[in-house]
């Protein structure tokens, strides 16, 4: 028997593919406004976006400036001659609509489901995570979704995790876990509310050293030996 009770999934990158939905909302935006969206734009937008992404969860930048922000920066770095409040626009509207699993997302929650309570956890902006999660065939599967535009915080804050455990029945902190991609959001995170922690890590990346991380899976399929 699963020493957990409580499952708590990211949601992009983890289960969703963002960054499929990433390029499409791009390419979509910047054609929008007449700008070729080349291989390498889009690179450039990710970079950016993962660097004020993980400066919002430092603390060092508010969540309200940081959609339009990401664009400027992109904006100025090639002197397109396009309003970043309008480009933002676009693309948020154009993201929320795009929304597709990784392999291996549905069979992983359907074997799952029943045998847990799951909840997802995510930084992502309400509209469009509610945009993306909601259609998606493995929202069903889960007993509810913190998105952190409501929780008041974002992961890794402790207070993102209190919030959270306080809106879970009966929630015992040793008989949950968080399963994710992300280092300093996920495991950090967990590692911050005293739960254990699995990496998802499908490109196989160094396991960092200093982090305390329980369990490393390279596919999502893998979760079965460790939880079933």
């Amino acid at each position: 028997m699963s020493k957990y009770e409580i499952l708590l999934f990211d949601a992009d990158a983890t289960l969703l593919d963002f960054k499929r939905s990433e390029k499409e909302a791009v390419i979509e935006s910047l054609t929008c406004f007449g700008i070729p969206a080349s291989d390498e734009i889009i690179e450039k937008y990710s970079e950016i976006n993962d660097g004020y992404w993980q400066m919002l969860e430092r603390g060092e930048i508010e969540k309200s400036k940081l959609y339009d922000a990401r664009w400027q920066t992109l904006i100025d770095f090639y002197g397109f001659d396009c309003d970043a409040v309008a480009l933002s626009k676009k693309y948020i509207d154009s993201l929320t609509t795009k929304s597709y699993e990784l392999d291996g997302a549905i069979e992983i929650c359907q074997k799952l489901y029943g045998k847990f309570r799951m909840y997802l956890v995510t930084n992502g902006q309400k509209q469009v995570q509610e945009g993306r999660l909601f259609p998606s065939p493995v929202f069903k599967f889960f007993d509810d979704c913190f998105i952190s535009e409501d929780i008041g915080y974002e992961k890794p804050s402790i207070k993102y995790f209190e919030a959270v455990s306080k809106l879970i029945p009966d929630y015992d902190a040793q008989k949950a876990i968080i399963i994710g991609d992300s280092l300093t959001s996920d495991m950090q995170g967990g590692i911050n509310a005293e739960i254990d922690t699995c990496w998802f890590n499908p490109k196989k990346k160094k396991v960092p050293e200093n982090m305390k991380i329980n369990y490393v899976i390279n596919e999502l399929s893998e979760l079965e030996k460790i939880l079933l």
